[in-house]
């Protein structure tokens, strides 16, 4: 079975910023994991500290593309 591989183009200029889908899932699974770590993974949040761990990585996105 072949494996297709994903990609997104986040830039608001237009420019072409390949983002393989994988690695961003995998970025944003471990950043929410600190969040809950964080809090000593009290239950309960699971659902915010992804959302919040998606917003943290575009903004990390964003600021790259406009360095």
């Amino acid at each position: 079975m072949r494996s297709i591989v994903q990609e997104v183009h986040l830039n608001p200029k237009g420019a072409s910023t390949p983002i393989n889908l994988p690695d961003c899932y995998t970025r944003i699974a471990e950043l929410a994991f600190y969040k809950a770590e964080s809090r000593g993974f009290e239950p309960g949040h699971e659902l915010d500290d992804w959302i919040e761990a998606e917003w943290e990585f575009k903004e990390i996105i964003v600021k790259d593309i406009h360095r």
